[in-house]
């Protein structure tokens, strides 16, 4: 065992594989350390009951946000990494803080992010129902099951009396606790009270001396919860169970092998593990992921109305940058790249490279991020046709009455300004903004703001239509930008610049924006006569 613990002390072999008392040694010994770790780490991900199940497990007491994205990405990935299966189950037991359509909407969410369950409360899966609200009679018999062998036991303390012990604790500088008073009830009193209908909870009877336990990331852990906690509630007084009991329940009998999880609920693990000891059931293997802040290293709140996922789509935030942000922030992959997509993700995870520091989030980088995987969605073709039909709903949407030529809305005509913009935008909104509303209706301009420019406004519009006529539908870039130049130096009076800022002016009717060659190119021949018969006619006149 020393060999192993010299060479890699803290590999996801050491972490995981041990679980079970398991020794791979005489399997990875004398392997490049690479190879060891990589069959290590696939042996150990394949040996829980022969399938990888994890899960995710929001609570529908609000949409989903970048931290819980965060959560069932990584567990998305260490599904489809080691050939397993990737559940979504809702925890749906606080039923006094539930947000009406969340469930349903972080569903949406994970599938419009392109990560969607095996087996959740919309597809099924053969050990559901994946609503906790819907396993009620499981937990009971469970906490049952508890009571019976002297690991539970009923309290009937009432609210006014927790209170007074929680002030209590606060005046005297401690840290509010239950003192397990019901603990100490005598048979026939308990049941004097239910017979009584006495509201009561029912609670786990927390032992002294935990034993530690190896979580994937954060190594060896063990918190004695007994010392500095009273007896947690696990059935509250409305019937539904806590936290505490629901996910261990449900963990059991979904046949989850590795739980994946925010580092939050580390300290809370080893109350679980008592649970798991009281039941003599085999826990999962832990893994606690570390937290996501802000890049200040400031809590991400769920208060801040940007962070919920459903902002990013309405933003027009591509799925994938989002999934690429997130996971280069933090840790866990060979490389830390800009411009990944699920499959490399996954094909990259490396589950022994997560660290335990907090993942900083720069959300000022979110457009750079989205600008690759937009120029990326374009140059595949699939993607692109997909993106052709967004925009045209986004251009008749921005411009429902102003659109004079309906060519605009043709998919040959979007897929060239796409092309061209590629790597200039970072969403489609941008090109339904007023920057780029001249590829989608005429611009209007004055007769005085044609004099302005130059006195040889009537020549340049003249020449820039023969310079079209003779090049046809064959515009390039690179001949249009190579002639508008020539041109420019054969006018007698106006600087290059002035001849530029005038064909703009009849193009777009904007100062700023793309190089007039694309310009011209990405409308075509037809509307850069339409538009330079507009400025002629202007010309004459002023």
């Amino acid at each position: 065992m020393s060999l192993w613990f010299k060479s890699c002390k803290r590999c996801f072999l050491h972490r995981s594989f041990l679980r079970g008392g398991v020794r791979c040694l005489t399997v990875v010994r004398n392997k490049p350390e690479e190879v060891r770790l990589r069959a290590a780490v696939n042996r150990c991900c394949s040996t829980f009951q022969g399938e990888v199940r994890v899960r995710f497990a929001p609570s529908p007491t609000g949409f989903l946000h970048l931290g819980g994205l965060r959560t069932a990405l990584y567990n998305y990935i260490f599904s489809k990494k080691y050939g397993g299966v990737f559940i979504l189950r809702l925890e749906d037991t606080d039923q006094n803080r539930l947000v009406p359509g969340a469930a349903e909407s972080i569903e949406d969410m994970l599938e419009w992010a392109d990560i969607p369950p095996d087996e959740s409360p919309r597809r099924g899966g053969s050990l559901g129902p994946y609503l906790q609200s819907q396993r009620l009679d499981l937990y009971h018999q469970t906490a049952q099951q508890l009571i019976e062998s002297g690991h539970a036991y009923y309290c009937f303390c009432s609210l006014h009396r927790l209170e007074l012990l929680k002030k209590e604790a606060l005046r005297a500088g401690q840290a509010p606790r239950y003192d397990n008073r019901c603990r100490h009830l005598q048979a026939d009193q308990v049941q004097e009270k239910l017979a009584q209908g006495v509201s009561h909870v029912i609670r786990f009877r927390l032992e002294a001396g935990v034993q530690p336990f190896q979580d994937l990331i954060f190594g060896w852990n063990r918190h004695d919860v007994a010392e500095v906690e009273g007896d947690p509630v696990v059935i509250k007084a409305d019937g539904f169970p806590t936290y505490h009991l629901a996910n261990i329940v449900d963990d059991h009998y979904m046949k989850i092998s590795h739980v994946l999880r925010g580092s939050e609920w580390l300290i809370s693990t080893s109350k679980h593990l008592l649970m798991y000891q009281a039941l003599g059931w085999q826990p999962p293997t832990f893994g606690h992921l570390p937290l996501l802040m802000n890049k200040d290293g400031s809590k991400l709140s769920k208060r801040q109305g940007d962070i919920f996922i459903q902002s990013f789509q309405r933003d027009g935030v591509l799925p994938e940058a989002l999934l690429d942000i997130t996971t280069n922030c933090g840790s866990g992959f060979n490389t830390n790249r800009m411009g990944r997509r699920i499959d490399e993700l996954i094909s990259e995870f490396n589950p022994s490279k997560i660290t335990t520091h907090s993942a900083l989030l720069d959300l000022e980088k979110l457009p750079e991020f989205n600008r690759i995987h937009l120029q990326q969605r374009i140059e595949d073709e699939q993607q692109c046709r997909n993106l052709i039909k967004e925009l045209q709903d986004q251009i008749q949407q921005a411009y429902p009455a102003e659109i004079q030529d309906k060519n605009v809305l043709h998919e040959d005509y979007i897929r060239r300004v796409l092309h061209f913009r590629k790597g200039h935008v970072s969403t489609l909104k941008e090109l339904v903004s007023p920057t780029y509303s001249y590829l989608w209706v005429r611009p209007s301009f004055s007769s005085q703001q044609v004099a302005a420019l130059t006195a040889e406004a009537h020549l340049i519009a003249s020449s820039v239509l023969k310079l079209v006529k003779e090049q046809g539908e064959e515009l390039t870039l690179e001949h249009l930008s190579k002639d508008l130049k020539t041109l420019a130096k054969q006018t007698k009076t106006t600087k290059y610049r002035e001849v530029m800022k005038l064909l703009r002016l009849a193009l777009s009717g904007l100062q700023q924006g793309p190089s007039v060659a694309e310009m011209m190119v990405s409308l075509g021949p037809a509307e850069i006569n339409h538009r330079f018969q507009r400025l002629l006619q202007l010309s004459s006149t002023s």
